[in-house]
């Protein structure tokens, strides 16, 4: 039997990349297997080195709203090209995406782009303590802010897959400074705050979590929360690395009306092309240098090509609101299909939904934290996985992900995706 392209690789890898691959997540460890090496992407579809074709939800951990290879920025990466691909300097369209960001999302005045999400978060951090003259934060169990050393404590997503969620090589320095309360608790807030009065810089999470399969807010939540962080001069960010531009033109903040006094961004803003950006208030943006005292810097922040696909991908969700409704549209005909065909099979598993994020369970427990999600079955959720992949349907390689939808995804595609897994639960439930 001839050995794949993509197990060739994956062995060939492991000799020069640390367990042979550039993101924890994707080696498979969670589900099984080896991973898949992708060659390219296109709509709805991924294609693998061996050329089989695969629709896919993840699109690239959620940028690809629009799908693969979209006609629109394909073209504006490829223009921009032509100027050059990095300046370290300034360009016109930082500027244009900047003010593009301030009139979509409510509570940026004023923004700075950097290169990546975990980058975005760092440095809100780090500008809520320079702004407060405070050094504790409290962040929420399972909410993943990307691998900064004050995050990986109680993290979710790859850290949880990993089975690991408090890294070594995080001080217990850095570690003293990092309250965390579980999610969906207000009271455990309110003990954290009143054991550390006066001391407690900001309140980071995901006000949408994805990153231990998703989870929504309950309600009066998020406006809770806002209110303690005004009550005690405390900097409330939330992290809308997965949920800005996805879930509204505003993200989860217009969706549920609170602003938060910094966000961070990342992933759609870059139209797929690496970027994130942290914003806020003007009041706390011109601390961060050189307008105030707080340092943050990066020779490629603001990249040329980075900035055109990302302005070429706000411009269009700007335009065309309709956009929504049609991931809406999708994401409740995945969801609703789902659970119907689960009741057919006499199967009782939670899924959540909101807009074009979703996650099915494996558990009947409702979920709404990161103790409710780990009572998921997650080797049923590995035998899923590859009996999906078997049917050509490429998901996240880990139960505490969420699911990313694009309007790529026809009516014909989204049967697929159903009919692929009514014979994948019918197989693992033999």
């Amino acid at each position: 039997m001839e050995i794949s392209k993509s197990k060739k690789l994956f062995s060939h890898a492991q000799n020069f990349i640390p367990g042979g691959v550039n993101s924890p997540v994707r080696a498979f460890r969670a589900v099984g297997g080896e991973p898949l090496f992708i060659k390219k992407a296109e709509g709805a579809y991924l294609f693998d080195e061996d050329g089989n074709e695969f629709i896919e939800l993840i699109n690239s951990w959620g940028p690809m709203i629009l799908g693969h290879n979209h006609p629109k920025i394909k073209a504006a990466v490829l223009e921009a090209m032509e100027t050059g691909t990095s300046f370290g300097a300034p360009s016109a369209k930082e500027v244009d995406i900047a003010e593009l960001i301030v009139s979509m999302v409510p509570s940026v005045e004023k923004v700075r782009m950097v290169n990546s999400g975990t980058e975005a978060t760092m440095s809100a951090i780090r500008v809520a303590r320079g702004y407060t003259g405070r050094d504790k934060f409290i962040k929420l169990e399972g909410h993943y802010h990307g691998h900064g050393d004050s995050f990986l404590i109680a993290a979710g997503s790859g850290a949880m897959t990993m089975g690991d969620p408090d890294s070594p090589g995080v001080t217990k320095g850095t570690a003293k400074d990092t309250l965390v309360a579980p999610y969906n608790d207000l009271e455990a807030v309110e003990k954290l705050v009143a054991a550390n009065k006066g001391e407690i810089a900001a309140l980071i999470l995901e006000p949408v979590p994805g990153n231990m399969g998703l989870c929504l807010p309950k309600e009066g939540y998020l406006k809770g929360l806002r209110e303690i962080c005004t009550r005690e001069g405390m900097v409330l960010i939330f992290d809308e690395v997965m949920t800005g531009f996805r879930l509204a033109k505003g993200g989860a903040q217009e969706l549920y009306g609170v602003i938060p006094d910094m966000t961070t961004l990342g992933k759609i803003i870059g139209g797929g092309m690496p970027v994130g950006a942290y914003g806020g208030k003007k009041e706390i943006m011109d601390f961060v240098s050189p307008a105030g005292p707080v340092y943050q810097a990066g020779t490629l922040s603001g990249n040329p090509i980075a900035m055109a696909a990302g302005l070429a991908m706000l411009t269009h969700l700007n335009e065309h609101p309709e956009e929504y409704a049609r991931l809406n549209h999708i994401g409740e005909l995945i969801s609703e299909g789902i659970l119907n065909i689960n009741k057919e099979l006499g199967l009782n598993y939670t899924v959540n939904r909101l807009g074009s994020m979703c996650s099915m369970f494996f558990t009947d427990h409702e979920v709404y934290d990161f103790e409710t999600a780990k009572t998921s079955d997650t080797g049923l959720f590995g035998k899923y996985f590859q009996a999906m992949l078997k049917r050509g349907v490429y998901l996240a390689p880990s139960q505490f992900e969420s699911l990313f939808l694009s309007t790529a995804l026809t009516d014909e595609i989204i049967e697929k995706i159903l009919d692929a897994h009514r014979e994948s639960m019918k197989e693992i439930h033999k």
